[in-house]
């Protein structure tokens, strides 16, 4: 590309992000709504709107670093102390036993209706894993279900998306394998790459408690830092092993939100606008990769994929992480129809495909 397509690739992506954004607020609607679309008809009626052209190799890690950010900021929010009771119950059964049945629900139907090799069906059940503060947050910022409800899902989202993405990198390496070991590698390979994660953020909140705590820097000043030490340690650690920066990440933001002495106010504008921005852009952005003729063949089977993970598995992961708590009917129904699927399901990888 040229370097004139690149500055017109580059601020329709940016202009179509926030445009959407400012359209759906007017609208009282989530902005993945009209982002999605947006992005695929960009992508589709014009040549600059092409992340892997304007971006190149660079892509999958600015992906990967944006989500960092955004999942860090989703962890920031999730003080342990406010998630009592069977709100706290709620949520390690969404975990506990949400991933299996969607794992296998999702690799079911995807065999069932696409007609997928079951090796391909079982990667692309890890892959519908996660879901995540990228589509949960604007969900019920437009729904407000209430502070139990909001809660209990942000709790999910914001955890739920690391371990997605690890899953899947640990199954395509295991599926990929040639020999009997597959499996005890792939658990090796889990718990190394969560053990990764854990030190990295571990290393990051020791450097954040540093600067807030010790060095008692604030405002703007204290945002840069904040950014910088996320994108450095997720980056250092997915240049170790893929997708561990995502659990570097969302364990620093836990961390710090739970750490004794350091306040994190709820209201932060500065990075509250680059998280809502860059939803925006990678909404826009991995939206345009796919292509009409990538959908031929498979639209209507992955419509009808949709619909069974919305209308079966995700009712069914509700009524069992829901049975026996306090939560009314129609708190359950709502938990019941939360089915978004996060930034982290379509990364863009340049991955080779298991062998069926």
């Amino acid at each position: 590309m040229s370097g004139s397509q690149i500055f017109v690739g580059l601020a329709l992506t940016v202009g179509l992000a926030v445009a959407c954004q400012v359209v759906a607020a007017n609208l009282n609607l989530p902005a993945i709504i009209l982002l999605l679309p947006v992005g695929f008809a960009a992508g589709a009626l014009t040549v600059t709107v092409n992340p892997d052209k304007l971006f190149g190799a660079a892509f999958p890690p600015l992906v990967s670093l944006a989500v960092a950010i955004i999942l860090f900021d989703g962890g920031l929010d999730l003080t342990v102390t406010h998630l009592k009771g069977d709100s706290r119950l709620v949520v390690r059964r969404l975990r506990g036993l949400g991933i299996p049945v969607t794992w296998a629900g999702a690799g079911f139907f995807a065999w069932l209706l696409l007609g997928l090799s079951w090796r391909t069906a079982v990667m692309l059940g890890a892959i519908l894993i996660v879901s995540g503060p990228t589509v949960v947050t604007p969900i019920l910022q437009a729904a407000r279900p209430g502070a139990e409800l909001t809660k209990i899902l942000n709790f999910e989202g914001t955890t739920v998306d690391p371990l997605g993405a690890i899953i899947a990198v640990v199954v395509f390496q295991g599926l990929k394998a040639s020999h009997g070991h597959g499996l005890v590698s792939g658990l090796l390979g889990l718990v190394g790459r969560l053990g990764i994660g854990v030190v990295g953020g571990a290393v990051g909140i020791a450097v954040l408690w540093l600067l807030l705590k010790k060095l008692k820097i604030t405002d703007n000043l204290a945002t840069e830092a904040i950014i910088a030490t996320v994108i450095t340690v997720a980056g250092l650690c997915d240049a170790i092993r893929d997708d561990t920066g995502l659990v570097a990440a969302i364990t620093m933001g836990i961390a710090l939100a739970n750490l004794r002495g350091v306040i994190v106010p709820d209201d932060r504008p500065f990075l509250k606008t680059i998280v809502q921005l860059t939803i925006g852009v990678l909404f826009i952005s991995i939206s345009a990769t796919v292509t009409p003729a990538s959908l031929r063949g498979v639209l209507w089977p992955s419509v009808g994929l949709v619909a069974c993970l919305v209308l079966l598995v995700r009712p069914t992961v509700a009524a069992l992480s829901t049975v026996g708590t306090d939560l009314t009917r129609n708190q359950r129904i709502f938990v019941g129809s939360m089915d978004p699927r996060g930034i982290v399901a379509a990364p863009p990888r340049r991955t080779s495909q298991p062998r069926s």
